[in-house]
């Protein structure tokens, strides 16, 4: 089979890990018969620096024009100044509100042969293997007003936490979806003893449950769920939750695997089904780490497990996504690690060597 990938690979170490997913590509191609066709653009502080803009029309056209988009990372001090009208960020958010990529799922499964990577007690992560679902385009990020300005009393500031009836329904179906085909519980994660918006959303959620009897359905404010991952993480199938909230969450989360370079994401512009393919966009969770670029210091395995995900997704190729999950888990098993995973006994690689080590595996 034949597909075309827009590959993104950004600012820091975005180009380094990018380049390991794609070398753990060629070796599912070569394994597998496939053909990816590859189409590079700037994104980020690269695309500013050039282009005088984060997001290029000719990188949204060349999106749009894909089966999916692959992305490294964005952003770093260089573009960080307060004042500045465009921030790498823009591109970032401009691409998800201009391809529709509504719903941001983040797997975190914490592997056997990682559970003493954590900072966490062993009995607390053990088991733990759970999605988070984050509505994507909407709230804090998206709602207008949002400006600055200054008054006779000093300087003001808003943002504006909107949501429709559209947006919330979509992205709960995408959960409950999503536990269908997981362990049947989702949780919905809102801040409805406060916030209006909250107050819809959670009744939205009572509604649309309704057509998925087989589903549990909790709900659960906020900082109840940050101090449930905590206490008890391996409690949690798929969580549900607004854009705000799913970032800060996920974050969070990531320290249950031991490091957010460990951690995949895809952010789709459809419902998830099986057999079934959604355009998607996959990135790992962490940022471009400006201090570690270009050092061979930077993990690729949350790049790598972003590129099965879209193997699942975009493409409907389980199988040669779980290939890519088993040699992963494989090479870890095997005793490699990167620096911020490094445990004592095991020995320390390198980003090409992790990549290289994957790839391997899988060839």
């Amino acid at each position: 089979m034949r597909f075309r990938i827009a590959v993104l690979p950004g600012d820091g170490v975005g180009p380094e890990v990018a380049a390991e997913g794609v070398k753990v590509l060629k070796a599912v191609a070569k394994r597998f018969g496939h053909s990816f066709d590859l189409d590079y653009a700037p994104i980020g502080g690269v695309a500013i620096d050039e282009y005088g803009q984060a997001l290029p029309a000719e990188t949204l056209s060349k999106c749009k024009r894909s089966d999916a988009v692959f992305l490294g990372a964005v952003g770093g001090p260089k573009w960080d100044d307060p004042a500045a009208k465009v921030r790498p960020e823009d591109g970032l958010l401009g691409l998800r509100k201009a391809l529709k990529l509504f719903a941001n799922l983040r797997p975190v499964k914490v592997l056997p042969m990682m559970v003493d990577s954590s900072n966490l007690k062993p009995t607390v992560i053990e088991g733990v293997d759970l999605v988070v679902v984050r509505e994507l385009t909407g709230g804090l990020y998206f709602g207008k007003p949002q400006k600055r300005w200054e008054t006779s009393r000093g300087r003001k500031a808003v943002d504006s936490l909107v949501y429709s009836e559209h947006e919330v329904e979509r992205i709960l179906r995408v959960g409950f979806e999503l536990a269908r085909t997981r362990r049947s519980k989702l949780t919905s994660v809102d801040k409805a003893n406060v916030l209006e918006s909250s107050r819809l959303w959670r009744q939205i959620a009572i509604e649309v449950s309704a057509d998925y009897p087989d589903v549990e359905l909790q709900h659960m404010l906020v900082d109840a769920c940050a101090m449930r991952f905590i206490q008890r993480p391996a409690e949690f199938d798929v969580i549900v939750t607004e854009n705000m909230f799913g970032d800060i969450l996920t974050d969070e989360a990531s320290m249950l695997a031991g490091s957010m370079g460990m951690l995949p994401s895809a952010s789709l512009a459809g419902i998830p089904r099986e057999g079934e393919r959604t355009f998607g966009l996959y990135e790992p969770i962490h940022g471009s780490a400006p201090r570690r670029a270009g050092q061979n210091l930077a993990n690729p395995i949350a790049t790598i497990l972003s590129l099965a995900m879209m193997l699942r997704y975009s493409m409907g190729l389980a199988q040669e996504a779980g290939v890519v999950e088993k040699a992963v888990s494989a090479v870890l098993e095997s005793g490699y690690r990167t620096y911020d995973i490094m445990d004592e006994g095991k020995t320390r690689v390198g980003t090409r060597e992790m990549g290289d080590l994957v790839a391997g595996r899988i060839a």
